[in-house]
């Protein structure tokens, strides 16, 4: 499991799998990169996977403040790209994988987006779903601006935890996720407001890559929002949705996500796996 400066940044990367084609995976927010292994476990005959940690997470290094956490983490994305390369991203990262495509589409062989959530999409479809948002997560900024981390991750969680009871959580993890709860505020001027101009910049509809939307069938409204105004920008994209799932499905459905992804996979230009094949 090496470790070295990938975009400027000290980072920790893993590898699973010896298939044919190259995947980069990028974790959700309070995550980690060990966290795809029950998923790259079903693909790892279709896929040499590398995954790393996000800035302040897992083992790459502290978060500096150094500027825009995604710009940071594509950065480090980039550094890890020899040619084109199936993008597998969950919740932050599908915003990740979503901004590298726009920029190096050259290096994208596909994208799968998973629960995406890149909430500036969801409020320009429908602005009474930001109003909704913000008052779900009240709690959450009050806990904030208090100095009350722990009840923010708490509130945090309870959104965007995938139904996951806060207290049935390991305690050792729920000091974790408090600690890095401030990391997670770094994200909203690119998920929140589109910072980096995708939607404003016709970035999204410019896209012509092969792409694959999940969501888990008990999701947040907003992934909904999110996924169906992707789908219209991005021309040829496909959707899907996970039963019995919420917004940790990689990590509660993994062999579920893992089929879509091989069917999706298989269709690909230039690959001759039949989808119903790719179901058995």
């Amino acid at each position: 499991m090496p470790k070295g400066e990938k975009g400027g940044f000290p980072t920790f990367w893993t590898e699973f799998g010896s298939g044919p084609n190259e995947a980069l995976l990028l974790h959700c927010t309070l995550g980690h990169s060990g966290a795809w292994k029950g998923m790259a476990a079903q693909l790892g005959d279709l896929l040499h996977m590398t995954a790393f940690d996000i800035p302040g997470h897992g083992k790459s290094g502290k978060w500096d403040y150094r500027g825009p956490l995604q710009r940071t983490t594509v950065d480090m994305a980039l550094a890890f790209l020899d040619g084109p390369t199936d993008l597998i991203g969950h919740s932050f990262g599908t915003t990740v994988a979503l901004r590298l495509a726009t920029e190096r589409p050259d290096l994208v062989r596909s994208l799968v987006l998973i629960e995406p959530v890149f909430l500036a999409v969801a409020f320009a479809d429908d602005p009474t779903s930001r109003v909704r948002h913000d008052n779900e997560l009240q709690e959450y900024g009050q806990a904030l601006k208090s100095g009350d981390m722990m009840a923010a991750a708490k509130s945090f969680s309870d959104l965007w935890g995938g139904g996951r009871p806060w207290d049935s959580l390991p305690e050792a993890q729920r000091r974790d996720m408090a600690e890095k709860i401030k990391v997670v505020e770094q994200t909203t001027p690119e998920v929140v407001d589109d910072s980096a101009g995708l939607l404003a910049s016709g970035a999204i509809e410019a896209l012509n890559v092969p792409t694959l939307l999940i969501e888990g069938a008990n999701t947040p409204e907003y992934i909904r929002l999110v996924a169906a105004g992707l789908k219209r920008r991005i021309r040829g994209s496909q959707h899907a949705v996970v039963e019995g799932a919420g917004h940790m499905a990689p990590l509660t459905h993994p062999k579920q996500v893992a089929a879509l992804i091989r069917a999706f996979l298989g269709n690909l230009p230039g690959e001759n796996q039949p989808l119903a094949a790719a179901r058995n």
